[in-house]
């Protein structure tokens, strides 16, 4: 039976969001398919959505980014993390390689963990990258001149990375010049269908109210300005954490018992970091985003084009969104005109399976 070996970043769960989808369509083409999901990513997120057969061995795979909530990246944190992540590179990468060997995958695939690239490569199984991004290429304009070894260890990550076989680089993604081989692929996302009467029957939202979701990609927020929402006439929020008592306007996803995916195809403003999935989701099913940018965090000049390009989107500043001067962007939002290009099929899954499935055939 053709075995899988895919390792996955576990900053947030938007690298398991692309790798998920591929993983099905693969399975719905080899029924006999098996997985071995290697990350941090906690079990809960793949048991509604994984269909293939699967088995989590949890590891740390990479460092990725570290934050203050949402929109604040703590690069002096990053690099430190890093350096620790590599202080025993050898070992980590013998162990990795070991694990691989014992479990006789027939394919590596790494969504975006270098680590993975260059342990399948020295254990002598094709290894494919799947991504929208690569960590040298987050990490490279932090680098200080003044601290060597950053130079050093953004080294190994483009040594690592260039030891995979292929990279299928999703739309819209980074260049991510460290692979020496790339397939430009479709976008990824799997958007379902709409249950805005139901939804809104449910939370007893008017017809006349605007329903805008608060999301920022599985990372909560402390506190959210529950007063100033609750002052919004005309405007009703959803959230993906605890609201306090006795709040009109304001209501938690919890009670719900929809997919993200519907919620998301059901509101008519989402309020978000532009981050790949979310963005993606939202063009594909039209709805309006108000986005906060973190400028430091270079893949979002990719997703932000996309999105105005195939979408409507307002920005909104970060310092008026932590002062919940929130309204004005909300109700742009809700007048923009549809885009004038209909956004890309969401065909990454697709186009992926169709490269990988020779690696996976007799």
């Amino acid at each position: 039976m053709p075995l899988i070996w895919s390792a996955i970043s576990a900053h947030g769960y938007g690298h398991a969001a692309q790798v998920v989808p591929v993983l099905n369509e693969l399975g719905r083409q080899i029924p006999a398919l098996r997985v071995i999901l290697r990350t941090n990513v906690p079990r809960h997120f793949f048991e509604s959505r994984m269909t293939v057969p699967w088995e989590l061995r949890p590891a740390q795979m990479d460092i990725g980014c570290l934050q203050h909530g949402p929109l604040t990246m703590d690069w002096d944190v990053t690099w430190q993390a890093h350096r620790i992540f590599h202080a025993n590179w050898d070992t980590r990468l013998q162990e990795e390689t070991t694990a691989i060997r014992e479990a006789r995958p027939d394919l590596v695939i790494g969504n975006t963990p270098y680590l993975a690239m260059a342990a399948g490569a020295a254990a002598g199984v094709p290894t494919v990258a799947i991504a929208s991004l690569s960590w040298d290429e987050i990490l490279q304009d932090h680098v200080d001149p003044e601290q060597p070894w950053h130079r050093a260890i953004l080294e190994d990550i483009r040594r690592a990375y260039g030891q995979a076989n292929l990279l299928l680089r999703l739309t819209p993604g980074l260049p991510m010049p460290a692979f020496h081989h790339a397939i430009d692929i479709g976008p990824i996302a799997h958007p379902l269908p709409p249950a805005r009467t139901r939804i809104r029957r449910h939370l007893e939202i008017p017809d006349h109210d605007a329903l805008v979701l608060v999301a920022f990609g599985g990372i909560q927020f402390n506190a959210l300005p529950f007063d100033r929402m609750e002052s919004m006439l005309g405007i009703q929020f959803l959230i993906d954490s605890p609201i306090p008592p006795h709040n009109r306007r304001v209501h938690s996803i919890a009670v719900l018992s929809e997919r993200f995916s519907t919620i998301l195809s059901s509101v008519d403003v989402i309020m978000t970091k532009p981050g790949y999935g979310t963005t993606i989701e939202a063009v594909a099913t039209h709805v309006p985003v108000v986005y906060v940018r973190r400028y430091d965090f270079i893949e979002e000049e990719q997703i932000v084009a996309y999105l105005h390009r195939y979408g409507r989107g307002v920005e909104l500043s970060r310092a008026d969104f932590l002062d919940a001067r929130w309204e004005p962007a909300i109700r742009q939002a809700l007048t923009l005109p549809a885009p004038a290009s209909p956004p890309p099929a969401c065909t990454g899954a697709a186009d992926a399976a169709l490269q990988l499935l020779p690696f996976l055939q007799p």
